[in-house]
């Protein structure tokens, strides 16, 4: 069984987050969840963050280490989306999603690192998208961000796998949540023809990926782009 370990999920009230820590809790481990409101369902503790904030960052962390203890174990998952065509996105739209998306996931990561690189364990798990590597239009912005999420894991891989720190992105598909709900019946069609599975995938199903990256098993894991997008990608 693996030793419970501290978790800390970001953006962990709904979705995929939600899901992320949900399973982190029936796997033992103490689980906060990191969000804007600083509240999350089921019974999960929370502590507000806004991951565009570096003070609210180093607040957050300093609020959820009181009530766990040392986060050795990070799930990253907060991110936005304003989509629009480049010509018509904004230096706002561009702005804030890579400050949400990018820069904030690389803050986090550096804080979470001062107790990982002293307990000499850590496992983290940045959350991207398929469309980092495919693209897809009306979201130059949001792919750029998702895109970087996989420099970043795999520098930082190299600067910590000796230290017992693992550091791995998943990169979802098509997802049951909010964010595709909004999507009208004929894109949702289109979109389903090109998936080899023939549908999206439930929030759980990345979550099972994500709990076992947090786990002991995935020891010899780092540097690692795992795709959940039922074959959308191909491995890209």
């Amino acid at each position: 069984m693996t030793e419970p370990r501290a978790a800390l999920v970001t953006g962990g009230n709904r979705g995929i987050g939600l899901a992320c820590a949900l399973a982190l809790r029936e796997a033992g481990h103490p689980v906060v969840v990191a969000c804007r409101s600083g509240s999350a369902p089921e019974g999960l503790p929370a502590v507000a963050m806004d991951v565009s904030s570096a003070a609210s960052i180093l607040t957050g962390f300093a609020a959820a280490e009181a009530l766990v203890g040392p986060i050795t174990v990070l799930i990253s998952n907060a991110g936005i989306t304003r989509d629009t065509l480049l010509l018509r996105m904004s230096d706002e739209d561009i702005e804030e999603v890579l400050t949400t998306n990018l820069t904030g996931p690389i803050q986090v990561a550096r804080q979470a690192l001062r107790g990982m690189l002293k307990a000499r364990y850590g496992r983290i798990v940045l959350i991207s998208s398929i469309v980092g590597a495919m693209g897809s239009a009306g979201q130059v912005n949001y792919a750029a961000s998702k895109a970087g999420l996989i420099g970043v894991a795999r520098s930082l891989a190299r600067e910590v796998g000796a230290r017992g720190v693992t550091v791995n992105v998943v990169a979802p598909g098509f997802v049951e949540t909010d964010m595709t709900a909004v999507l009208d019946d004929e894109l949702k069609s289109q979109i389903l023809q090109s998936i080899p599975t023939g549908r999206y995938a439930a929030p759980t199903e990345v979550a099972a990926l994500v709990r076992f990256l947090a786990s002991s098993d995935a020891a010899y894991i780092t540097g690692a782009v795992i795709p959940v997008d039922g074959g959308l990608g191909m491995g890209l």
